[in-house]
């Protein structure tokens, strides 16, 4: 299906004279609801979100509303895994405290950004479990109490999960790793869906800050919605998924969308959690401050 058609049928799951409205217009500042029939079963979906901007931690538009029912749509998960694109590493570390600290990691923003409290509890026992996991599928990973919730973690979950009810612990991005590495990691942690565990990486499709305008309904910068487009029409539906990561990280617009990839490796970890030949779901379609695409998706 071709990426006009794609986006049709997307409107149509959405529903509403509002989605149809963004999905027909220029992908600037965009959204589609999330809807139920993406949970299967008692098994959580795997979640890629694009946090965007610290402003969106206090801020509500189309986007942070979009978080609180996607929230609101999905059973209460035992625990949440985050893979952020502000944690990297050396190797694969796995935070594991029963108190992880909230790390405000970022500067120069309103002070009512860092009087957002966002302190749920670890998952300690769960996150121990992880090395042994990996192990045995001949990977490597540590644990670590050092770092805590950075604001790709907790930025979303406070929108997602209000209440901060939800034990949660994250998964580092090895800064070595080739992506056949990532991924590989990606389908190892997979196994922790079956446990009530909601996988979600938080990242961007497009996040390129030298190219940013600080106006968030700015128009979308044309090679932000060309890789924006791309990376929707490779994923979409089921297929194989590391052939469609290749793809994406080979497409000539990379360097423009991402001078840097910290961004885009969560999408790795959420494709790759996803069922082996299961649908993909967009769940928010736009672009933020011209160049932060906030494009979201659901793996089955």
């Amino acid at each position: 299906m071709k990426r006009r058609g794609f986006l049709i049928a997307l409107s149509a799951i959405a529903g509403g004279g509002g989605a149809m409205a963004v999905l027909n217009s220029k992908p600037q500042t965009g959204s589609s609801e999330y809807g139920k029939s993406s949970v299967t079963g008692s098994r959580l979906p795997a979640l890629f979100i694009g946090h965007g901007s610290p402003m969106n931690i206090v801020d509500k538009n189309r986007f942070t509303e979009n978080f609180r029912k996607i929230g609101e749509s999905l059973p209460k998960p035992k625990a949440i895994l985050c893979i952020s694109a502000h944690w990297e590493t050396h190797g694969t570390k796995v935070l594991a405290s029963d108190r992880p600290k909230q790390i405000y990691d970022f500067y120069g923003f309103p002070q009512e950004l860092y009087e957002v409290s966002y302190k749920p509890e670890g998952a300690k026992g769960i996150a121990d479990s992880v090395v042994p996991l990996v192990q045995g599928k001949g990977l490597k990973a540590e644990t670590s109490s050092d770092w805590g919730l950075d604001h790709g973690t907790w930025s979303v979950l406070h929108h997602l999960y209000p209440a901060a009810d939800v034990p949660t612990f994250q998964l580092s991005l090895d800064r070595g790793a080739s992506l056949e590495s990532h991924f590989e990691m990606a389908r190892a942690i997979s196994e922790l869906r079956d446990q009530g565990v909601l996988v979600l990486g938080s990242g961007n499709i497009v996040h390129n800050l030298r190219a940013i305008d600080w106006d968030a309904e700015a128009p979308a910068r044309p090679w932000a919605v060309k890789f924006d487009g791309m990376v929707c029409d490779a994923l979409q539906g089921g297929g194989d998924r590391l052939a469609q990561l290749k793809k994406i990280f080979s497409d000539k617009e990379i360097s423009m969308a991402h001078p840097s990839l910290d961004h885009l490796l969560p999408l790795v970890y959420a494709a790759g959690a996803g069922t082996p030949g299961g649908d993909a779901n967009i769940i928010a379609l736009g672009i933020q401050n011209g160049s932060v695409s906030m494009t979201s998706f659901s793996f089955a």
